[in-house]
């Protein structure tokens, strides 16, 4: 069960506004700030953060304030707000839409146990562990809108998982001699089943995607290509999230079948080298379903 959020932390007092009264209310009622809480008040707090991340010490002119306030992505940073400020139905959303995507995300360049790891103490962050002065601190304050809120974790998950190589690899002891892990010079010939596999295996991937029915590849490309949510998703297929989360089960499972039918029959590969195949696929960083999808 998630950890309830009210009354958890005490945002203070709200910094000035230095964005214009009727650019707050436009992008509150744009950003439909309502429905999470969000008053014109806090929403215009951290439009000021945006703008001074901006534009630093120097002032915008009008039409320069106006032009990049309006190229915000203001629901999402109402809604980065809202969990900032520890609204229950905001914290909520978020956990049920973004943080299965914090874990793709994480997945698809590390193990599955340092993905998990990488994943959770990204979300104790946006949560907010850390007090200073009193006052809760939470990633959610670090977020301007610029990009989705989608996209801006996805960078923040790249950065992390390059932190903990980095640490891992500062406090990993060199192995002493004799002992596994001491470097030696290999004294078997590289890997050729990787480098014959693995493009049969993305090619193998592209003819079942293109097997597939147009919405099929249209819920793929959207969650795995964009990395939009079920929700998200749901509004541009007029789909339930239970529905979209089952028929991208089904289309992942057609793929698999699809990828298994093409190196069997087109290309004699065994039982055997067909799971060395996947196995490959899965563990290679640079094999990502997304480069698979047709363009646009």
């Amino acid at each position: 069960m998630e950890p309830a959020f009210r009354s958890v932390r005490s945002r203070g007092s709200e910094r000035e506004s230095l964005v214009h009264p009727d650019l707050v209310q436009r992008a509150w009622s744009q950003a439909g700030a309502e429905r999470w809480g969000v008053t014109p008040a806090e929403l215009a707090s951290a439009l000021t953060r945006s703008v001074t991340r901006r534009f630093g010490g120097d002032p915008p002119s009008a039409e320069a304030e106006r032009e990049y306030v309006t190229s915000l992505h203001v629901a999402d940073l109402a809604l980065a707000c809202a969990c900032g400020h520890g609204r229950d139905a905001a914290w909520e959303h978020f956990v049920r839409e973004y943080r299965p995507v914090l874990l793709r995300m994480a997945s698809r360049n590390a193990p599955a146990d340092a993905a998990r790891d990488v994943a959770e103490s990204l979300y104790a962050e946006l949560f907010g562990i850390e007090e200073r002065d009193g006052v809760r601190r939470t990633l959610f304050d670090y977020y301007h809108g610029r990009s989705s809120l989608g996209s801006w974790l996805r960078a923040v998950v790249a950065q992390r998982l390059v932190d903990r190589a980095r640490a891992l690899g500062r406090t990993a002891p060199l192995p002493e001699p004799g002992e596994p892990g001491e470097p030696v010079q290999p004294d078997q010939p590289p890997d050729v089943d990787r480098d014959r596999f693995l493009p049969l295996v993305q090619r193998a991937v592209q003819v079942a995607i293109a097997g597939l029915e147009p919405g099929e590849r249209l819920r793929l490309a959207l969650y795995y290509a964009q990395d939009m949510t079920l929700a998200a998703i749901g509004r541009v297929t007029g789909e339930s999230e239970a529905t979209i989360s089952r028929k991208l089960e089904k289309a992942r499972r057609r793929i698999r079948e699809g990828v298994e039918r093409v190196l069997k029959d087109d290309h004699r590969l065994t039982g055997a080298q067909i799971r060395a195949s996947f196995e490959y696929a899965r563990t290679d960083p640079a094999f990502d379903l997304a480069r698979t999808l047709p363009p646009e």
